[in-house]
């Protein structure tokens, strides 16, 4: 047998958005743990802070929280050269930000389109081309960009049977996002940037440990798996792609959920 491989990321600097809860949280642990210098960044949360210092502490790295409005452009830019400046030249992205509204359709409002596509979207790809500016302005070749999208940029979630999950514009956003990840592909390929997206099934999160039980039964029920997954189990696939064993990859949607796109 082999001696097997190791991802390494020593050196590296990574951007996690979203990166102090859920998902995004398991993700800077990810990255930290192979050695990265990671950049959070967040909106409002009151212990962003706190939690950068216990991934640096937990694997003995250089961590920092940066809060910023994804949806700023100007914002996000001079947030990414600050962390470039500060932590060292930014290598890698992760944009896990992501917002749901759920209500019924003919209930929703324009500000709730504002509020998920603002961050879904836009959020996105401002972070996206905040570290391709990075890179292509200092004739750096190469760099990778992991998106966190969701299943449900292909399926329409259910409740129970024939009973749809309301959250439309979650849906089409996650449609949207995974879209355009192709498209930064396609025209960034020619610096070396690879953008792919990683798409979560259900989750254990603080999120869905608040939905109806039943509702969450029948979902676990329906899965291959018959489970929800575990916040970490998303990390695997990101690590992945970020590093230099997928660095023939790029403009790929990696679902991770269980096998629910099986049936």
């Amino acid at each position: 047998m082999g001696k097997g491989f190791t991802i390494d990321f020593s050196g590296k600097t990574i951007v996690v958005t979203g990166g102090n809860r859920g998902i995004g949280y398991e993700l800077s642990r990810a990255v930290a743990k192979a050695g990265a210098t990671v950049a959070i960044i967040y909106r409002s949360s009151k212990d962003a802070d706190e939690k950068a210092a216990e991934i640096g502490k937990e694997f003995d790295v250089k961590t920092k929280a940066y809060q910023c409005d994804v949806s700023d452009a100007d914002q996000v830019t001079k947030t990414f050269k600050q962390i470039d400046d500060e932590l060292g030249p930014v290598t890698g992205l992760i944009a896990n930000a992501g917002v749901s509204v759920v209500k019924p359709a003919l209930e929703l409002t324009a500000e709730d389109f504002q509020k998920v596509y603002s961050v879904n979207v836009l959020g996105v790809f401002n972070t996206a081309r905040a570290a391709a500016k990075l890179w292509t302005e200092r004739k750096h070749q190469g760099g990778s960009i992991v998106i966190t999208s969701s299943m449900s940029s292909q399926i329409i979630n259910q409740t129970s049977e024939n009973t749809a999950l309301t959250q439309v514009f979650y849906n089409s956003s996650k449609g949207a996002v995974s879209n355009l990840a192709k498209g930064l592909a396609a025209e960034w390929a020619q610096h070396g940037i690879r953008v792919n997206v990683v798409s979560p099934g259900y989750v254990n999160t603080d999120q869905t440990s608040g939905m109806d039980p039943a509702v969450r039964a029948y979902q676990a029920a329906n899965l291959p798996l018959k489970r929800f997954a575990q916040p970490e189990e998303m990390a695997g696939q990101t690590v992945l792609l970020l590093s230099d064993f997928a660095s023939y990859q790029t403009g790929g949607e990696y679902f991770v959920d269980g096998g629910q796109l099986i049936w």
